[in-house]
């Protein structure tokens, strides 16, 4: 039986790690920067070492083929991967176990001479952790990016995708051209840590993962009258920071309320102007992020949410500004690539449970061009996004060895 080299893979995760290592452990790697253009270069020499034909597409996606060099092939290639960006102050595995996982499965496979009827591509994409437009690169890869977006596509701080790419060598109007043909994909399946505490706790190796959340995200203004913190009545005052809080905060009861038990929301983006503490804030920003496995419920959600902002406005004699900032779709995994999911782990003796993710991913844009589908391992005590996130090193060989049966079923 074809197994993945455990040691060689591990070894990959320290090597990547190093890209943007922060002091106290963990990394900082956001898409574009120096870090991950250097990761970027270091992951395409790995392909090649590992025997396997590298490209890189106008979205800045990076590819290995076992048995292709382009989408273009009579054959529609079988795709694993994620992304090696992260998240400020993230962890070493959150996307990059995806693709150096798929890279070792593709690394083995070629090593033991099996040639599979179809293609195999591990992909590395794009911004997956939204810096600048969530899911970029897989968005862009599977035709649904919106060129005439993209010159106002930028982060929280103002940083333009387009400067981004362009330092990194890319043109980012070539984006959409990263689009694959109609057909290029005969499958996806996606290694990722679950980023939560459910496997971990229930003591179970690997979570079938049946449906994948869809996000919202909302830049909300809130525009009063800047005023002496000192000399202004309380009762005169127009305080834009405190419109947001009270936004925040009735914005959370709403979603714990409607949201059918299995919604989130978070503000982590909370910018105050102009940011004196003797200066009542004439204006707040804040960054609002929903995430829920309907449709439906995120939509009714969002509508609520956005009725709720403007409330709050009119009450307090504050303006408010509502930009939607990104939107995808919750998606239902393939019920195809679930069963090759299942059928490995049968095979190599490991208990498995069905999940669906409570974080976006790659694999839901893959949804809407091809049968698409995860497998997670537990998360040591749930953390992610965090520098100590971890998983212990027999759960990532686990993973790795059921996505390379998984894959193997695919392609055969």
């Amino acid at each position: 039986m074809t197994t993945v080299n455990a040691a060689r893979l591990h070894a990959r995760i320290a090597s990547l790690a190093r890209f943007g290592a922060l002091p106290g452990g963990g990394v900082t790697r956001s898409c574009w920067s120096p870090p991950h253009e250097e990761a970027r270069a270091w992951l395409l020499g790995e392909i090649r070492a590992a025997g396997l034909t590298s490209w890189v597409d106008p979205a800045g996606n990076v590819f290995g083929g076992l048995g292709a060099s382009s989408f273009r092939s009579e054959t529609p290639a079988v795709v694993t991967g994620s992304h090696i960006d992260t998240v400020p102050e993230g962890g070493i595995l959150d996307g990059a176990l995806g693709v150096l996982a798929g890279l070792e499965c593709l690394h083995a496979i070629r090593e033991a001479g099996a040639a599979p009827r179809r293609p195999l591509v591990v992909a590395a994409w794009s911004d997956e952790e939204g810096r600048y437009g969530s899911l970029f690169g897989s968005r862009a890869f599977c035709g649904r990016l919106d060129a005439a977006a993209i010159p106002s596509m930028a982060s929280v701080d103002g940083e333009r995708l387009m400067d981004a790419m362009a330092r990194a060598g890319f043109d980012a109007a070539r984006a959409p051209q990263a689009a694959a043909p109609v057909g290029a994909v005969h499958a996806y399946v996606e290694l990722h840590i679950e980023q939560g505490p459910r496997l971990d706790e229930a003591g179970v190796p690997i979570a079938v993962v049946d449906s994948i959340v869809g996000v919202r995200r909302t830049r909300l203004i809130f525009t009063g009258q800047a005023d002496h913190a000192g000399t202004t009545p309380m009762e005169r005052r127009r305080d834009g920071f405190l419109a947001a809080a009270d936004y925040s905060l009735r914005a959370r009861d709403l979603v714990v309320e409607r949201g059918g038990g299995r919604s989130v929301t978070n503000i982590g983006v909370v910018f105050v102007h102009p940011g004196a503490s003797n200066i009542v804030p004439g204006r707040a920003e804040i960054v609002h992020e929903m995430r829920s496995p309907d449709a439906d419920t995120l939509e009714r959600l969002a509508q609520a949410c956005e009725a709720l902002a403007r409330e709050v406005g009119e009450g307090r004699g504050i303006g408010v500004e509502i930009r939607r900032m990104s939107a995808t779709t919750p998606v239902a995994c393939s019920p195809r690539v679930q069963a090759a999911v299942e059928a490995a782990c049968k095979s190599l003796g490991l208990a498995f449970q069905r999940l669906y993710s409570a974080a976006g991913h790659d694999a839901q844009n893959l949804a809407l061009i091809t049968d698409s589908g995860m497998l997670f391992i537990p998360s040591r005590g749930g953390k992610s996004h965090r520098v100590d996130e971890t998983s212990d090193p027999e759960a990532i060989e686990r993973g790795a060895n059921v996505l390379l049966h998984t894959l193997l079923d695919l392609a055969t």
